[in-house]
């Protein structure tokens, strides 16, 4: 569904992807671990369109994406929840879903009505807070609604960035719960997270990328008992 084919990523002068690759299969959950300066959130900025790498290619569905724009590469079906939530702190917790319906017609007002109601099954916390602005809300919250406005494009695929950064272990478990769910559900996730045992119990798959490259690569559950792993990231 999603490969990731030798890319090379700088920053000026900082080679921060050094001939990365990785794919997705449709319907799993593939991580992305490692440290902080990895590259993970490179490697997802690059895929959504924010960054470009200077060689090697990126295809979804078959189609090359490496030289789309953003909102074009939104379209197609990839959807990113960044890091730090981003949420418009401003607008209403309604407004900010609305606002991840920006791509869809205005004639779909009956499914984008039907959608909302989807996120607002999943997170009802949302729905009781749907007037309050968005920079209100606590950080479990802000994640929800996060998760919920890159639902609302209905994505063939979502990328998650460190979505558990900041939270109280019980919120963890309900937002990896929630991912679970949303995959579940038919929708591809690639995630990027720091919290390595976590991301490897819900993974399909997984990718350890050390300094800008690929270190290791393997089904999660293997991950988990691999022995360089435990040590560098599990903290066992």
């Amino acid at each position: 569904m999603l490969s990731v084919t030798d890319i090379n990523v700088y920053y000026g002068a900082i080679h921060a992807l050094k001939g990365v690759s990785f794919h997705v299969e449709e319907g799993e959950i593939v991580s992305l671990i490692g440290a902080n300066g990895a590259g993970k959130t490179t490697a997802m900025h690059t895929i959504s369109g924010l960054l470009r790498s200077r060689t090697g290619d990126i295809t979804f569905m078959g189609e090359s994406i490496a030289k789309a724009e953003p909102h074009k590469i939104v379209r197609k079906g990839l959807a990113q929840v960044p890091e730090g939530r981003r949420v418009f702190a401003a607008l209403s917790v309604e407004e900010n879903l609305e606002m991840g319906a920006f791509i869809r017609n205005v004639k779909e007002k009956a499914g984008i009505a039907a959608d909302l109601e989807m996120v607002y099954t999943r997170f009802p916390r949302l729905k009781e807070r749907r007037r309050q602005q968005a920079g209100t809300l606590s950080g479990g919250e802000q994640q929800m609604l996060a998760i919920g406005r890159a639902l609302m494009s209905r994505p063939k695929m979502l990328l998650l960035d460190e979505p558990s950064m900041g939270l109280s272990p019980i919120l963890v478990q309900e937002i990896f719960d929630c991912i679970q769910q949303v995959n579940k559900g038919g929708t591809t996730v690639l995630l990027v997270e720091q919290n390595a045992k976590m991301a490897l119990s819900v993974s399909n798959r997984a990718y350890v990328l050390e300094t800008g490259t690929n270190f290791l690569e393997g089904k999660a559950a293997d991950l988990l008992d691999n022995e360089q792993v435990r040590k560098a990231y599990l903290g066992a």
